[in-house]
């Protein structure tokens, strides 16, 4: 059974704990209880909000008590046990590095005294678990960047980021999914729209996969565009063993 403390959130919602330490097998079980508490709902529950560690439980307080969820929860997650994580979902994001798609590249490569060129390699050398998701609508929160490359954050944000761009903010990396306001490092720019509400599935991964970032040139980024307005391109997932 997977292990997790129960505390009260205001008077409509419930906070299940299940680490104080953020790890693959944590982000892994979190998904794993979201993913049953969606197949069998529970009644009067109205929405599930997975986190880094933790998942808040909002409910209908005219139709169940936080007792009588207490209770639905612990054996409803009773089954939740022991995390597989021989396999995983790895999304492949094809990016421009640096250039007018990557306009702070050069700042990160220098804040690492590093060359763009290595930054890139580091960057797009590992894959990156995605712990949760948040702040907008396919934003991935990502775990895994190497500290070589951790950068702050703008001293002052940008009032308007183009939807695509890969970004460095501190620890952490990730892609911004629609145009918005931001500070973080841009290094580069994937021509894939992680969020389309068009799409029968509007966001391209979900917390759990992996993303790996392969480097693209202008004139392979110019032809992704193309392929992707004219329909001919599907983003490549791959399920693989380790």
């Amino acid at each position: 059974m997977a292990a997790f403390n129960i505390t009260i959130a205001g008077d409509s919602a419930l906070n299940l704990v299940f680490s104080d330490t953020i790890s693959e097998e944590t982000s892994t079980l979190i998904r794993l209880a979201s993913e049953s508490l969606s197949s069998d709902p529970i009644p009067g529950v109205i929405e599930v909000v997975p986190t880094f560690c933790s998942m808040m439980i909002c409910y209908d307080p005219l139709i169940l008590t936080a007792d009588e969820l207490t209770e639905k929860l612990r054996n409803g997650l009773r089954g939740v046990g022991e995390v597989d994580l021989s396999v995983r979902r790895i999304v492949h994001i094809p990016v421009c590095y640096g250039g007018e798609y990557g306009p702070d590249i050069n700042t990160v490569a220098e804040h690492a005294h590093l060359s763009a060129d290595e930054v890139i390699a580091i960057h797009s050398g590992r894959d990156y678990l995605i712990d949760m998701l948040g702040f907008l609508p396919g934003f991935a929160y990502l775990g895994g960047l190497d500290p070589r490359l951790h950068t702050p954050r703008l001293a002052v944000p940008r009032t308007s980021i183009d939807a695509g761009s890969v970004g460095i903010g501190g620890a952490q990396t990730g892609i911004y999914p629609l145009p918005s306001p931001g500070g973080w490092q841009i290094i580069g720019r994937t021509p894939l729209a992680p969020y389309d509400p068009n799409r029968a599935e509007p966001i391209l991964y979900k917390a759990g996969d992996y993303l790996r970032f392969e480097p693209i040139s202008a004139q392979e980024y110019a032809a992704l565009q193309t392929q992707l307005a004219a329909g001919t391109y599907s983003c490549q997932i791959t399920i693989e063993e380790r």
